[in-house]
């Protein structure tokens, strides 16, 4: 595996490759802090490498190939985009983690690039956007808008599902489709809530109950939904953000903007929709009503500068 880029990250990236190399049977990662504050967890070695050729045998990542991370090795997504180059045999193009990717010319086609999705917009403004051969997108849901411009581009383009629990992704979906499907190491089944549990005969964690609700087409495909943590309960009706979310996205095209509650002596809570910049949200009563039950349609929008992400670029849904 050669490393190419600039001095400093080829520094970090190789001394995760001294850690994954040593005799300890676990790498040490942290969470992304989507719903609280990260958190160390120990990671098996052997967990990484199954997760690892999975991926690579998927997207025909080989020796020879190259592979290119724009993310920090900090977090799991570096990590794991490192291990592939390593079990591959490939070689691994690296950037300091940036909203404009991909600044310099690769020195052949990219068999695998992984951005999060503040990413998407840099990486499609670079020259050299059209030698990626296969583009996965994770931490964080990607927006409409943003799958409908990696659709556009032509670009092999996935969104990813996991968690730093899992070793990166363990279920994969192509941009237009409903459904992710699962890598060859797991299968998956519904909790109660409607939420989802992943199972795995292979890797150590065997069984992880997580609070993302979907729907089961069958035991290695689901569509995903929203955080059963985000559901807000209006008037006695439960409510996902994301769902409303997408419901917008034709009103809210190239604005940045998320869903959140507040409390309501009427409703309970209440759903208030944030948008960044100052602009007012233009013909949005008469929207919702097309498109929005009426449990959903936002009470009142806020305006903020700029809207809080968490270092893996997912929102906050923080209430201003």
């Amino acid at each position: 595996m050669a490393i190419i880029g600039d001095s400093q990250t080829i520094c970090l990236v190789e001394r995760f490759v001294e850690l994954w190399k040593d005799d300890s049977d676990y790498i040490e990662a942290y969470t992304s802090g989507s719903t609280g504050v990260p958190k160390m967890v120990k990671l098996s070695k052997s967990d990484m490498e199954l997760s690892a050729r999975a991926t690579c045998e998927f997207f025909g990542v080989e020796s020879g190939s190259l592979v290119f991370l724009p993310l920090a090795v900090d977090y799991i997504a570096g990590k794991m985009m490192v291990v592939r180059a390593e079990v591959s045999g490939s070689d691994i193009m690296v950037e300091p983690p940036s909203n404009q990717p991909l600044k310099t010319c690769p020195s052949a086609p990219i068999r695998l690039a992984a951005v999060v999705p503040s990413q998407v917009d840099g990486l499609l403004a670079s020259k050299w956007v059209g030698l990626i051969e296969n583009l996965i997108v994770g931490g964080a849901p990607l927006s409409e808008a943003d799958e409908k411009k990696l659709i556009d581009s032509g670009i092999n383009a996935y969104a990813t599902y996991g968690m730093t629990e899992t070793c990166s992704h363990v279920a994969i979906r192509r941009l237009g489709d409903r459904y992710y499907r699962a890598l060859p190491t797991v299968r998956f089944s519904i909790d109660e809530r409607g939420c989802l549990v992943i199972h795995s005969e292979v890797m150590s964690f065997g069984r992880l109950v997580t609070n993302d609700v979907v729907s089961l087409l069958d035991s290695k495909n689901f569509e995903w939904h929203g955080r059963y943590d985000n559901v807000i309960n209006s008037g006695g009706i439960k409510v996902l953000p994301e769902n409303i979310e997408r419901k917008l996205t034709d009103l809210l095209r190239d604005r940045t903007f998320y869903i959140t509650s507040r409390p309501s002596e009427k409703w309970g809570d209440e759903v208030v929709l944030v948008v960044e910049g100052d602009a007012p949200v233009v013909g949005l009563e008469e929207y919702a009503s097309k498109f929005l039950l009426k449990a959903e349609r936002p009470k009142a929008v806020i305006n903020v500068g700029s809207v809080s992400r968490t270092s893996t670029g997912k929102l906050l849904r923080i209430l201003p």
